[in-house]
């Protein structure tokens, strides 16, 4: 598979069960990092919901006509004290396992900067677990910087 060969579309009313199965795939990979996160099922977000917000957009990434990946990228209301009013927040980001390490997620995520920037949201954030070091890697050649940690206790 070559870069080229990656199409990264919107995603339409019949991806909506691709979708739930990526977002399960997200769930999963993630239980390894966060000990809190509740027993299924899990949904994250309302895929059926986000589909009809205008202040959404998800897409699939794609090969041959089958679908090996996806993120969402949502307009989020800034906290009060910051200097923008809102800012494109990045989620759902997910790679066929078989698939990973070949310009995947890049794909995604330069189509879902082109939107931010159509929607003329200049702040964009995703937030990611601490010890996910392939996925901190992957973002970081993608421009992203760490920014904040949350810090917890039981």
């Amino acid at each position: 598979m070559l870069e080229q060969d990656i199409l990264i579309r919107e995603a339409r009313p019949e991806d909506v069960q691709t979708l739930l199965e990526f977002q399960q795939g997200v769930v999963t990979w993630e239980r390894q990092y966060d000990p809190t996160i509740a027993k299924d099922p899990v949904s994250y977000y309302d895929i059926k919901k986000l589909m009809s917000n205008g202040q959404a957009i998800l897409l699939i990434a794609e090969v041959d006509g089958r679908p090996i990946g996806c993120g969402i990228g949502m307009e989020k209301e800034a906290r009060h004290y910051l200097d923008h009013k809102t800012y494109a927040y990045l989620g759902l980001m997910y790679v066929d396992p078989e698939f990973r390490g070949k310009g995947v997620n890049a794909k995604i995520i330069e189509k879902l900067k082109d939107w931010a920037q159509v929607k003329g949201l200049k702040e964009i954030r995703l937030t990611v677990y601490e010890n996910n070091l392939s996925a901190i890697r992957a973002y970081e050649k993608m421009g992203f910087k760490k920014h904040i940690s949350e810090m917890r206790i039981q």
